[in-house]
């Protein structure tokens, strides 16, 4: 399921989420998880931010329940948007998946390869190894 690298210095590479073998789902490197790009743009509703988001955080919980981690533990994410006059329907869905308070949150506008996608996260979760 996963590749350790080094001693001292163990990396566990998660397997891909995108079908992309030169991409991991996710790398996880002492305390912290860093999260690939996830996308939600599968669902059928190519056009509607509010469920690309919804879609988009479904993916990424699927990711972090393979190590151990939640949403509760994300503490910076990578928004990204394809369209400036979505951010606020898309920043919106957030309340749904935070309760206890937001991560850090940067915000960037961009183009996908894929044309159908309006949205992808990534992230910096903290997980101590107990």
């Amino acid at each position: 399921m996963y590749k350790v690298l080094g001693e001292n210095n163990m990396l566990k590479k998660m397997p891909t989420h995108c079908g992309d073998d030169t991409c991991s789902s996710c790398v996880i490197a002492g305390d912290y998880i860093f999260l690939a790009h996830h996308a939600g743009h599968n669902n059928g509703n190519a056009d509607d931010i509010v469920s690309q988001v919804r879609e988009t955080f479904k993916n990424i919980k699927n990711t972090l329940s393979t190590v151990n981690a939640t949403l509760d533990d994300i503490v910076d994410l990578k928004f990204y948007l394809k369209n400036k006059d979505d951010f606020r329907k898309g920043a919106d869905v957030f309340r749904e998946y935070f309760k206890n308070g937001a991560p850090a949150r940067m915000t960037i506008f961009t183009d996908f390869l894929d044309e159908n996608c309006l949205c992808m996260i990534d992230g910096i979760v903290y997980k101590p190894i107990k």
